[in-house]
């Protein structure tokens, strides 16, 4: 192991605020990412099944 004890490896030399910080956001950007397209997805599905009714009540 690269660190002599748990407490070392999560202060990263000193680094530790820069190396959880990027950790963080990159975990936030991710995670907004996957809420958003899920989303998205859901408004998409909504509007076909509209479009699908509004297309067979005119039939």
């Amino acid at each position: 192991m690269a660190f002599a004890s748990v407490a070392d490896f999560f202060a990263m030399g000193g680094h530790a605020v820069y190396v959880w910080s990027a950790w963080g956001m990159t975990a936030a950007g991710l995670i907004g990412l996957v809420i958003s397209t899920r989303l998205s997805r859901r408004g998409v599905e909504a509007d076909i099944r509209r479009r699908m009714r509004r297309e067979t009540a005119h039939r």
